[in-house]
C-alpha cells in the first residue's frame, strides 16, 4: 500500500494521546446499521446506532480500526466542532473557529475538499455552502502561514464534511477520505450492481459467517463482476477489506499517527487466513462472457484468483459443489416499464433451480422487486429491508427444504403479493375506505341481520372491486372479492400494482385468514358465459340469508350461487307466495324457489337448463325442509320450454332470464333487450287469473317498452328492490311487477 509520509512533527503529543475521547461518526447503507455496530463492538467499540450508521466516543484507533476494519460502512468521520451557522456570515464564522493548522500540513503539498450537505436551513444551495467553508479554512491559513492549500477533489490532504440541519452544523473530518465501499480490486470503468459494502452487508444478514465457519460453500449464479464471491473470501478467511486500498483521508492528515497505523495493518496481516479457504469451496457463475472476464481480473487484484472459481454458466445449469452451503444472488430487479414481465420466467426458473438441487442449503436473494420474488415458490423465513441507494429494496432467506416449498395455489385464492405492501399510501388509503364501509354498513347489517352483503363496490374508481361478505347467524364469515376487468387504456403494471395495494390490505382489513378470502377477476362475459365453469373442486359453504339457508360456491363459478343485489326481490316473492303456485324460469340455484316455499307457495316448478344448477337448487331447498312432490324440478330451456307449458297453471312467477344467451344447447339466441316483449307475453300467458309475473334484469340500460305491453300493468319496482349495500350502484338491475289489466265491468259479450 502506498502511503503519504506523515509530515513533520505530525505525531502526537503525549497530552493529546491522554486527552478526552474523540467523537467518531460511521455511515452505512439505510438497513445496515446493526450490522455496522456488530463490528464495531467486536472492535472494542461501544457505538450508538441511528438510523443512518452510528456514532461512538473513543480512541483514534478505533477510528482506524474501523477504517481498517469494518465491511459494511461508507465512511468514517471525526466530528471537530458543533454549532448554530443560520446564515452565510454565520457559517463562514464557525469553521474559523477551528484552528486549522492543526489539520493540515504546511507546504505546497497540502491539499483540501469540502463535502457540504443542507436540510431545512438558511443556505440552501450545496456548492455556494461548501465554498463558504473553505474559503473560512483558506483565510484563516493565508493569515497566519501567509500560504494557502489548493483545492483536490479526488485525493485531497484533508476532506472536510458539514452537514448543515436546521440552521445548525456538524463539522468533521473525513477519515476515510473515498468511500470504504472502494475496497481496490475492482477495475475502472466495470459497473456493478451492488456496491462492495452493501454485498458485504448481503453476506452478514445471510449467515454466511457462521456457515463459511462450519465448511459450508458459497455461490452466486449470477455473479456478474464477482462481488459477492470475493466478498464471502474475504469474510471466510477473515481479511481485512481496507488491506486492499491504497488511500484513506487520514494518510494526509496532520494529526495523523503512522506507527498506530503500521501496527495495525501488521496486526491485519497476521490474521489473514487464506488457507480456511479450500480452493473451489466459493463459487460464481454468470451467462455473460464479459462478466466473468470482469471478475477474472477483480480476483486478480484482491490475490484470491487461485481460491475463488468463476466461469460462464446458465442459470438453469447451476449445480450445487456441496452438500451444504448458501446460494446468494442478486438478480435483475425490473425497474423500467415491462421488465418485470420479462423477469417472471428468470425468477421463476431460480426458484426451480433452488427446489430440485438445493434441498439442505440456505439461499438469500437481493430484490428491489419482491413481487418478482413470489415466483421462487419458496416461503422465506426472514426478510430483511436494505436499500441499494435509494432504491428500497429485501432481502428474501430461504431454508430450501420442501416444508418451505410453496404448493400450488387453490382456485380463487388471493393472488400473492408483499405483505409490506400494506404499508404503502395507496393501501392504506383503500384499507381506510374499506374499513369505514365495514363500520358503517356494518351496523346496519346487524341490526337487520343481514349475513351475507356487500361492503365495497368500486366506491374508489381507482380501486375497481366489489367485496362481498357471506355468513351466517353462527358468526361464520368469507369474503368474496370480485376485481372489476380494467379499460384497455389502463396500462397492466398500474393494474398490478392496484390489486397488490388491495390484496395486500384484505386480511388485516377484513379480520379474515387468506382461506377465508376468495379472489376473481370479472371479465366482461355474454349470456350463460357467467356461468361457465371455472374449476371443479365442488366444495360449497352454507350461508344464511333472511332466515333461510343457502349452498354457496367460492371456486367454481365466477357466481357464487346467491346474488346479494336481489336479496329484496326474494324477499318480495316471500311475501306474495302464500297459497300460490310458483314457476321460477332461469332459476339458476333455485333461491328464488326457496323464498317462494318459506312463503307458503302451495307448489314450486324451477325451470332450468342446467343439471348443475337443478342439483344446486334441489340442496337448497333440502336444507330448508323442503323436500315434497310439491316442488318440481324440471331441466329444460327454459325458452323452449315456455312455449309448450300449459296456459294459466301458475299464480306467481319469477323470470330473471340472462342479459344475453347464445347457449349451444338452447334454440336460438336470446337478447333481454331486443326479445322482452314476446318473451313477457309468452310469460304472462302462464299466469291464472289474478297472477303476477316478478321480471328482474340485471341489464343497466334496460328499457321496457310499456307501448307494445300496452295490454298489461307494469309497474316498475326497481327501487324498492335495490337494498341499502348496494344503493351506490341503484342501476345493478331492473325489477317490474307485470299483471292483466282488470277488465271493465260489464265489457265483452
Amino acid at each position: 500500500m502506498t502511503e503519504s509520509a506523515p509530515s513533520a512533527g505530525s505525531a502526537p503529543s503525549e497530552a493529546a494521546a491522554a486527552a478526552a475521547p474523540l467523537e467518531f461518526v460511521a455511515t452505512a447503507p439505510l438497513g445496515a446499521a446493526d450490522l455496522l455496530a456488530q463490528e464495531l463492538r467486536a472492535l472494542g467499540v461501544e457505538p450508538r446506532e441511528k438510523a443512518w450508521g452510528v456514532t461512538w466516543s473513543g480512541s483514534l484507533e478505533s477510528a482506524y480500526a474501523a477504517c481498517l476494519w469494518s465491511r459494511t460502512a461508507n465512511r468514517v468521520l471525526l466530528k471537530l466542532h458543533e454549532g448554530p451557522a443560520g446564515s452565510p456570515e454565520a457559517l463562514y464564522a464557525f469553521v474559523r473557529e477551528i484552528d486549522w493548522t492543526a489539520h493540515l500540513a504546511p507546504g505546497p503539498q497540502a491539499t483540501l475538499a469540502v463535502d457540504f450537505d443542507a436540510a431545512r436551513s438558511a443556505i440552501t444551495h450545496t456548492h455556494f455552502g461548501a465554498l463558504k467553508v473553505k474559503d473560512a479554512i483558506v483565510d484563516q491559513l493565508r493569515e497566519v502561514r501567509g500560504e494557502r492549500p489548493s483545492v483536490d477533489t479526488a485525493r485531497p490532504s484533508v476532506r472536510v464534511n458539514v452537514r448543515l440541519a436546521a440552521d445548525r452544523a456538524t463539522l468533521a473530518l473525513d477519515l476515510s477520505g473515498d468511500s470504504l465501499h472502494r475496497r481496490g480490486y475492482r477495475g475502472a470503468g466495470v459497473p456493478a450492481p451492488l456496491k462492495e459494502n452493501l454485498a458485504a452487508a448481503l453476506l452478514l444478514r445471510a449467515g454466511w459467517p457462521e456457515i463459511a465457519a462450519g465448511g459450508g460453500a458459497f455461490l452466486d449464479p449470477m455473479c456478474g463482476s464477482g462481488t459477492l464471491p470475493i466478498e464471502a473470501a474475504l469474510i471466510a478467511a477473515d481479511v481485512a477489506p481496507g488491506l486492499l486500498r491504497d488511500w484513506f483521508g487520514f494518510l494526509g492528515w496532520a494529526q495523523h499517527d503512522a506507527a498506530l497505523w503500521h501496527r495495525l495493518k501488521r496486526e491485519a496481516d497476521a490474521r489473514r487466513a487464506k488457507g480456511r479457504l479450500v480452493p473451489g469451496r466459493i463459487v460464481g457463475t454468470d451467462r455473460d462472457a464479459r462478466a466473468i472476464r470482469a471478475a477474472y481480473e477483480a480476483l486478480d487484484r484482491a490475490d484470491l484468483r487461485k481460491l475463488v472459481h468463476v466461469e460462464r454458466r446458465e442459470l438453469a445449469d447451476a449445480r450445487p459443489h456441496a452438500e451444504r452451503g448458501l446460494l446468494l444472488v442478486n438478480p435483475p430487479y425490473g425497474e423500467r416499464l415491462g421488465e418485470a414481465d420479462a423477469l417472471r420466467e428468470l425468477y421463476a426458473e431460480l426458484g426451480r433451480v433452488l427446489r430440485e438441487r438445493f434441498v439442505g442449503w440456505q439461499a438469500a436473494v437481493f430484490t428491489g422487486n419482491p413481487g418478482l420474488g413470489l415466483e421462487l415458490k419458496l416461503t422465506a423465513k426472514r426478510t430483511h429491508r436494505l436499500h441499494n441507494g435509494p432504491l428500497e429494496a429485501r432481502l428474501l432467506r430461504f431454508d430450501v427444504e420442501p416444508e418451505w416449498f410453496v404448493r400450488e395455489r387453490r382456485p380463487g385464492s388471493l393472488p400473492p403479493v408483499d405483505p409490506a405492501i400494506a404499508e404503502s399510501p395507496g393501501s392504506r388509503m383503500f384499507a381506510n375506505r374499506l374499513r369505514k364501509n365495514l363500520d358503517t354498513l356494518g351496523k346496519w347489517a346487524r341490526r337487520e341481520q343481514v349475513h351475507c352483503w356487500r361492503a365495497y363496490d368500486a366506491d374508489m374508481p381507482e380501486y375497481a372491486f366489489a367485496i362481498d361478505l357471506y355468513g351466517d347467524a353462527a358468526g361464520s364469515r368469507h369474503a368474496y372479492v370480485q376485481e372489476y376487468e380494467a379499460p384497455p387504456t389502463v396500462a397492466e403494471d398500474k393494474v398490478r400494482a392496484r390489486r397488490a395495494e388491495v390484496v395486500a390490505a384484505l386480511p388485516n382489513t377484513l379480520g379474515l385468514p387468506d382461506d377465508r378470502i376468495w379472489f376473481r377477476t370479472r371479465i366482461k362475459r355474454r349470456g350463460l358465459e357467467q356461468y361457465t365453469k371455472l374449476a371443479e373442486r365442488r366444495e360449497f359453504h352454507t350461508v344464511e340469508e333472511g332466515g333461510l339457508k343457502f349452498l354457496v360456491n367460492f371456486t367454481d363459478y365466477l357466481d357464487t350461487g346467491l346474488f346479494l343485489d336481489h336479496r329484496l326481490t326474494r324477499a318480495r316473492l316471500r311475501e306474495l307466495a302464500a297459497g300460490r303456485r310458483f314457476l321460477n324460469l332461469f332459476a339458476y340455484t333455485g333461491t328464488g324457489t326457496v323464498y317462494a316455499a318459506a312463503g307458503g307457495a302451495a307448489s314450486t316448478t324451477t325451470v332450468d337448463l342446467s343439471r348443475t344448477y337443478l342439483d344446486w337448487a334441489r340442496e337448497n331447498l333440502r336444507l330448508n325442509g323442503f323436500e315434497g312432490r310439491e316442488h318440481v324440478l324440471v331441466q329444460a330451456d327454459a325458452l323452449a320450454w315456455l312455449k309448450e307449458a300449459p296456459a294459466g297453471q301458475w299464480d306467481l312467477v319469477f323470470l330473471d332470464p340472462p342479459t344475453f344467451s347464445n347457449s349451444k344447447r338452447m334454440d336460438g339466441t336470446l337478447d333481454v333487450q331486443r326479445d322482452h316483449v314476446p318473451l313477457l307475453r309468452d310469460t304472462v300467458r302462464l299466469l291464472a287469473p289474478g297472477g303476477v309475473l316478478v321480471f328482474s334484469t340485471n341489464y343497466t340500460r334496460f328499457r321496457l317498452d310499456a307501448e307494445a305491453l300496452s295490454e298489461y300493468e307494469a309497474k316498475d319496482v326497481s327501487r324498492a328492490t335495490i337494498p341499502k349495500d348496494f344503493e351506490r350502484n341503484p342501476k345493478i338491475h331492473r325489477c317490474f311487477e307485470i299483471r292483466r289489466r282488470e277488465a271493465p265491468a260489464g265489457a265483452g259479450t
